[in-house]
Formats: C-alpha cells, structure tokens, sequence
C-alpha cells in the first residue's frame, strides 16, 4: 500500500511537470513493478501486458468510432444540425442557446468526443448568438457545457475504454447512456429556460420560422438520425456486436459524407490520420494504465481498499459518493479519459465487492468525468473554447457554466439514486 501511494505521487509530480500521462504512468508501472518483483521480471510483464492490451478483440471497437467521427466531422453534418434545431426552437427566448443544447446532443451521438463537439459547435452556434446580442457568457457556458454530451451519448470513446477496463458489454454500455444523454439535454435546456425567465435579456429571441421551413430543416439531419438508429439499433437488438457496428458506422458516415460531396481524396486521408493520431493518443494512455494498475495490484492496493471500506460500515452508496467527489477533485488536474484509466481499475472492484452493477457504475464514472471537463482550473472545454474564443476571459466562461454545473449535479444525483435511469434499456436486452 505504502508503495502504491509514493507511486502515484510521483505520477503527480510528474504530471505537473508536464510530461506525458501515459509514459509517465508506465515509468511509475515499471519502476515500482522492478522495486516490487524485480528488473528481469518488470521487463517481460511490461510488454507481456502492452502487447495483450494491443491485441484484445473488445479495444479493436475504439478506432473505429474515432474513425466514424472524424468522417461525420468532414461532412458538416454539424452545421444542419444546428440550423435544424434553431428552426424548431430559435424564436423562443433564449432559444438559440437551446438549439445549441440540442444540436450538441444529436453530433455527440455520432462524434464520440466532448472536445470535438465543444469546438464544433463554437464554431457553428457562436456567430449566431453573438448576431442576436446573446450574453457572451451564456453563450460560451452553453456550448461547454453542452460539449460534454460528448462522450456520454453513445457511441462513446470513454464507454469503450471503460468497458474494456471491467470486462463489460460495452453494447450494453452504449444504451445505458441513452436515457441519462436525454436527461442531459433536457436538464441544460431547462436551466437556459429558468435563467431566460429571471432575466429576458441574456439571450433574444430569434425570427420565427415558418413552419413549412422547419419541416425542411429537418431534410439536413437525415444521416444523423440514420446513423444513430442504424449503430445503436443494430446492437440493442443483436444484429452486430460493437466492434461490428462500429465498423458498420465508419462505412456509414464515409458514405455519407460523400454523398453530401464532402469528402474528396484528400478530406478521406485527413481524417485516417487524424482517427490514427488520436488512437495513438489513448492507447499510449491506456498502456500506461494497464501497467500502472498492474503494479497497483501486486502491491495490494485494491484489495487493501476494499479490506478498507468494509471496515468502515459506512452506507454503500456513502462510498460511491465520496468516489465522485474524489473524480471531480482530480478533474481539476487530469483530463478526462486519462483519469478513467487511472482510477477505474483501482475502483471498480471496491464497487463490484459492494454488490453494485458496473455497468451503472460507468454511467456513473462518465458522468463525473463530464463535470471534470467543465471543472476549473482545468476544464478542457473551457480551454477549448478559450483557444476559439480568444477574446473571453477563462472566468467568464466558468461563470456562464455555473448554473450548467448545478444541473450536472442534480442530473449525477439522480442516475446515483435512481439506477433504473442507466439500467432500464440495459435490462430490456437481455443476455
């Protein structure tokens, strides 16, 4: 125990130094597995453990979606989305930045990532907001806030790395983030509603669309609604596994794109890259993980917190509490799927020996990782936008995602209390 803690502090000091998580975590992993067992034997469980990691069959689905999402980028399905939504809900007050909440969630249905839909949608909504003299920070806390629908709303990088870190159906993963991603979208709609009704002035209303042009809107938002259907459905009801669908999905979306003729030779290699360099990214990341935790589990840590929290006699859900605290205070150091690999394995059998269904527990974890992302003072989606959004100070960003925060803790609450949230869909496949 004692070695795991002098481990992890110095992956901090580490961190904070600035270099990179997972290297960092696989010096820590070997250095305390070469203290712990010896050199001869950390060299050969070091790579043993990478190449096992590389070649498992359920981490072959992680690609893919960031495949999928990098040709949905390229198709500009982003800026249909939002001219959809502001169709149907720009006339009301404060309306555009409820379009924004709304075209947030149907892109993080097919993008898999938070960053990506922030700076995606700062670049369609913000002009927008901006025109109809929306409060600046509003407008910012919306669209960061709305970002990080991204890696809840299936498909969902951050539920595929959960999933093969615990060995769950990350199928059943996947629909288990779809009644908490509507809840989402409908507890950040009604914020924008209660701070519009307290004072009309922070966000206009836009013109009103015929209703003939609204119906045409919908035209542009075809393939998203498609794609979604075609991935999730196909997996709820067993027709292809996740690493099928997303295969399916990344043919899908490159189709799409060319049917929309956005994609020439030179948009299909840019995205190859673009999915190559951010898979690279995570799987450094996730080999540090496993040869961290690898190291954490022969020094005992797990077992010993386990040993631990028994012994307190506290209420179980009281321990899953202080979890999410725990992930919201180191939100304000590491970015978000980092920290999922750094603490999942360290946690989930404390949470598995209480009798609690891990599959709810990754909704969970997702959620506060969410909050991290909008946690100063590192929230990435704040830093994200900040980079587009030069001329915003980093508190005012913050201050505008603060009633988006409190909903984000109402909405972690009641997925805490009420599992049937993440479980209903989940239960209904079966098997």
């Amino acid at each position: 125990m004692i070695a795991s803690l002098i481990g992890f502090a110095v992956l901090l000091g580490m961190v904070f130094m600035g270099f990179p998580l997972g290297f960092a975590m696989i010096a820590v992993g070997f250095v305390g597995f070469g203290i712990v067992r010896g050199w001869e034997p950390a060299l050969e469980t070091v790579g043993q453990l990478i190449l096992d990691f590389a070649m498992s069959y359920s981490f072959s689905v992680l690609p893919l979606f960031v495949l999928m999402g990098a040709f949905i980028y390229r198709a500009a399905l982003s800026e249909d989305l939002y001219d959809a939504s502001n169709a149907w809900l720009g006339h009301y007050k404060g309306g555009l930045a409820m379009a924004t909440v709304a075209a947030c969630g149907g892109f993080s249905a097919v993008s898999g990532s938070s960053v990506a839909t922030a700076a995606t949608m700062a670049k369609v909504a913000m002009p927008s907001m901006r025109r109809y003299r929306y409060n600046q920070n509003l407008a910012a806390g919306t669209i960061a806030a709305g970002g990080t629908m991204g890696i809840l709303i299936p498909p969902s990088i951050a539920l595929v790395i959960y999933g093969v870190i615990v060995e769950e159906d990350v199928g059943k993963l996947f629909i288990a983030g779809i009644i908490p991603g509507i809840l989402t979208v409908a507890l950040y709609i009604f914020v924008i509603k209660a701070l519009i009704t307290f004072k009309p002035a922070l966000g206009p209303p836009g013109p009103w669309t015929p209703w003939l042009d609204r119906v045409k809107a919908l035209k542009g938002v075809w393939g998203i609604v498609a794609l979604f259907l075609l991935v999730l459905g196909g997996i709820y009801f067993g027709v292809f596994t996740p690493t099928e669908a997303g295969g399916i999905g990344a043919v899908g979306a490159v189709a799409f794109a060319a049917l929309r003729r956005k994609m020439g030779w030179r948009q299909f290699f840019g995205a190859l890259v673009e999915a190559g360099q951010t898979t690279t990214m995570v799987f450094s990341v996730a080999f540090g993980a496993v040869v961290l935790s690898n190291f954490m589990n022969i020094s005992g840590m797990p077992n010993q917190i386990v040993d631990w929290v028994h012994a307190l006699e506290i209420a179980p859900i009281a321990v899953i509490l202080i979890i999410c605290l725990i992930y919201v205070v180191l939100g304000c150091v590491f970015e978000g799927i980092g920290m999922i690999l750094l603490t999942v394995p360290i946690f989930f059998p404390v949470v598995q020996s209480l009798g609690f269904d891990l599959i709810w527990f990754g909704i969970v974890v997702i959620m506060v990782t969410e909050i991290s992302l909008i946690t100063p003072p590192i929230g990435m989606n704040v830093f994200v936008l900040k980079t587009l959004l030069p001329e915003m100070s980093l508190w005012g960003i913050f201050a505008g995602i603060g009633p988006f925060f409190l909903a984000d803790i109402v909405r972690l609450l009641l997925v805490v209390f009420i599992p049937g949230l993440a479980l209903y869909l989940p239960n209904l496949m079966g098997g």
